[in-house]
């Protein structure tokens, strides 16, 4: 006599669980190759080849565009040629920028995804939430100490990251925490460390002189050291959000079904913080706090892939870069003779823009 069959309907295809599966082995997945289930697969692998095209296409314009604009022509000579009048143009400024905002980019986009995810709060954000503010004060903090190499306050922003993450998470209720609870904590959190980012600011002239352009969120100081420097933490990061793809989906059925398909929610919810923290954190040591960008992209992108983190992650690692390279350059044009800072612009252009989506369309748990 078979063992009863019970099914957890997903976005993707139903999982079907054996509830007495052969000894040894765990609950079976059996997603039916079904032929409009490929027919989205077909879609969606597309569209992520068009996001690659898009992103290079904004990383070349980024090249390109500055105070001295370069024709595509000079930027390719500019890459390849070290004799070249424009290679130390490229080389030395714009390069490293549009590699910075690449990494910084892909780090908040899928920081923000997986934090919805991981919370079932479709406000999460890095800057939102608060963790982007507590890199910044711990930051803030290593200047008062007299830190200020790149390699020295990256450790500060790491530490204030996590303990920001792990504090929002414990006070808006942890695995109980609503939307409502954590967006509450978030925000009490994010006034009370940008308050204490400008009593430092205001009552330490040098470190106003250091932050003063940071802490509105920059790719203008950015070289290849600084690219170095964060590459591993940034790295590691996308990798442990990669990974939690599947079992997030898991969890998101709630944590006895999660367990029942072999996963283990504690360790799930823990890879996920030690994954915002490097993201979060690099990204901000090296840029400055920058908001939107982890909260609009993932939004956009689910309206093309739905829920399924497997999708939803590398199209924000895709696009989510695509929208800070391309505010950083629109700052350039539209500060000439100098620059807006790409900060100010992702602030600007990012909240009405939120605002379009949430009336457009009604903002839901992911």
């Amino acid at each position: 006599m078979s063992s009863p069959v019970r099914r957890f309907p997903t976005p993707e295809f139903t999982l079907s669980v054996i509830e007495s599966p052969p000894e040894g082995g765990r609950p079976a997945l059996s997603p039916p190759p079904t032929p409009s289930r490929r027919g989205r697969v077909a879609t969606r692998s597309a569209g992520l080849v068009a996001a690659v095209l898009l992103l290079v296409a904004v990383a070349v314009l980024s090249i390109a565009v500055g105070a001295k604009q370069l024709p595509l022509a000079d930027v390719w000579s500019g890459l390849l040629h070290s004799d070249s009048a424009e290679y130390a143009v490229v080389h030395r400024m714009r390069l490293p920028r549009t590699l910075l905002g690449l990494l910084a980019g892909a780090a908040l986009g899928v920081a923000g995804a997986v934090m919805q995810a991981l919370t079932r709060n479709p406000l999460a954000d890095p800057g939102l939430l608060g963790i982007n503010a507590g890199a910044s004060a711990a930051v803030a903090t290593s200047a008062l100490l007299g830190v200020t190499a790149l390699n020295g306050y990256v450790w500060f922003a790491l530490l204030g990251a996590a303990v920001v993450t792990a504090l929002v998470y414990a006070v808006g209720g942890g695995r109980g925490a609503t939307p409502a609870r954590l967006a509450l904590a978030g925000a009490a959190l994010n006034a009370t460390l940008f308050s204490y980012v400008s009593a430092v600011m205001l009552l330490d002239s040098a470190s106003l002189d250091r932050l003063r352009f940071w802490t509105v969120g920059s790719l203008a100081t950015a070289d290849s050291a600084t690219v170095n420097r964060v590459l591993p933490f940034l790295l590691v990061g996308l990798l442990v959000a990669l990974a939690t793809a599947r079992p997030l989906n898991a969890l998101a059925l709630g944590d006895d079904a999660a367990r029942a398909l072999g996963a283990r929610p504690a360790l799930i919810r823990a890879a996920v913080i030690v994954a915002v923290t490097l993201l979060c954190g690099a990204a901000t040591a090296a840029c400055g706090p920058i908001v939107f960008v982890g909260l609009l992209v993932p939004h956009l992108v689910r309206a093309l892939t739905g829920p399924d983190l497997r999708w939803l992650l590398p199209y924000c690692a895709l696009l989510a870069p695509v929208l800070l390279l391309g505010a950083d350059v629109l700052g350039r044009v539209l500060g000439r003779p100098g620059e807006l800072q790409v900060g100010m612009v992702t602030a600007v252009f990012g909240g009405p823009l939120f605002l379009w989506l949430v009336t457009r369309r009604r903002v839901g748990t992911p």
